[in-house]
């Protein structure tokens, strides 16, 4: 079992004739993920590496039974990309793009309230399933085997860090869903796709400090989550009333402090790490006794 992003998954690349959009998707093709397709309306008909480009989403689904949309497009034409992912009505629609203006973000993600498109992104490295599919980013040789631990994570390299850190048991899915203020996927619509999958035995579940998003996941892990969850809020040594990296990572006296994002979060009863990898030891220590007492 995997999350929103499986075997069968069929994806097709926005913005596939780019450079970006090129290289990651003979990375995702090279991991195993079913590329069927990509889309530029000014090369359709033209081929990458044997893989089709089509005018439109709409007839790039109709022609290849895609599921999956994974957009490179630069900022600017962000936003016509995401809504035409949206029109089409494609089930999943992975936003790479970073810079987009927040304005833009909130305008697109308004349209697609009450519609079928799950968005994950934008500014994030995407989501693997390792073992099924790669849709995105992320390097597949960092965790290649597929495992029963659950990651969501604002952040790319911490994603990344985590699953190297945790490797020997490998991941479910791993999710990064962006540092933007405005965002499709949450953690904690990462958090009720994981409770319900089978074979997610436990979640690792990385923040950083700005808003409430952490706040908000910990009361929901507190009324809904039964596995054991574990977390990282990135931004302990931060500086007051300074943006740090992502967009959405500014601190305001005590509201989005990782303190108080820590405090949140084990009042939840979830164990918070100090950095990521004490983080991965805590998880550690919740796999290996899983599996003692399997034994």
């Amino acid at each position: 079992m995997a999350i929103f992003l499986t075997a069968d998954s069929k994806v097709i690349v926005q913005g596939i004739t780019g450079s970006e959009g090129t290289k990651h998707t003979r990375r995702m093709v090279s991991s195993g993920t079913k590329v069927v397709g990509g889309v530029n309306p000014r090369k359709a008909g033209s081929a990458v590496d044997g893989i089709p480009v089509f005018a439109t989403v709409a007839e790039a689904m109709e022609r290849t039974g895609a599921d999956v949309s994974v957009i490179f497009v630069p900022p600017a034409f962000a936003k016509a990309a995401v809504v035409e992912a949206i029109d089409a009505q494609i089930p999943l629609a992975v936003v790479i793009t970073e810079g987009i203006p927040v304005q833009d973000s909130a305008w697109a993600w308004a349209y697609s309230s009450g519609r079928s498109t799950r968005i994950i992104g934008p500014n994030c490295p995407g989501l693997i399933s390792p073992g099924k599919s790669n849709a995105g980013i992320i390097p597949a040789t960092i965790a290649p085997n597929p495992g029963r631990i659950g990651l969501v994570s604002k952040s790319g390299t911490l994603t990344y860090q985590m699953m190297y850190e945790l490797r020997e048991f490998g991941f479910s899915t791993a999710i990064g869903i962006g540092g933007d203020p405005i965002i499709g996927t949450t953690h904690i619509d990462a958090l009720e796709a994981f409770e319900a999958d089978p074979e997610t035995d436990a979640v690792v579940m990385i923040g950083e400090i700005g808003g409430d998003a952490e706040e908000r996941a910990a009361d929901y892990i507190s009324a809904h989550v039964t596995k054991p969850v574990v977390g990282y809020v990135a931004g302990f040594t931060a500086p007051e009333g300074k943006t740090m990296g992502h967009a959405g990572a500014i601190v305001s006296g005590s509201s989005g402090t990782a303190a108080a994002k820590q405090e949140a979060l084990e009042a939840a009863g979830v164990k918070v790490g100090k950095t990521p990898s004490a983080t991965a030891d805590l998880m550690r220590e919740i796999m290996q006794s899983r599996t003692a007492s399997n034994l």
